[in-house]
């Protein structure tokens, strides 16, 4: 228990590790366990659809056009 104080207390104030967390909770939602794996904790993520992936690439091709601008 007092190591998982620890790690906390490192990443409370990590900018990189907050975002992580942030995107990670989320997503929570979209996990759904298969009921045949329940016991192993498996399961998949389920799709929100194909605006999701457009909204993606979208955010990809803008950061590599800010990316080549400040070059």
């Amino acid at each position: 228990m007092e190591k998982e104080c620890e790690v906390k207390a490192k990443y409370a104030d990590n900018p990189l590790a907050q975002r992580i967390l942030a995107e990670g909770l989320a997503i929570q939602h979209r996990f759904s366990a298969e009921p045949v794996y329940a016991r192993t904790g498996k399961g998949y993520l389920k799709s929100v659809g194909v605006s999701e992936i457009a909204e993606a690439k979208k955010k990809f091709t803008e950061s590599e056009k800010n990316k080549n601008a400040g070059t």
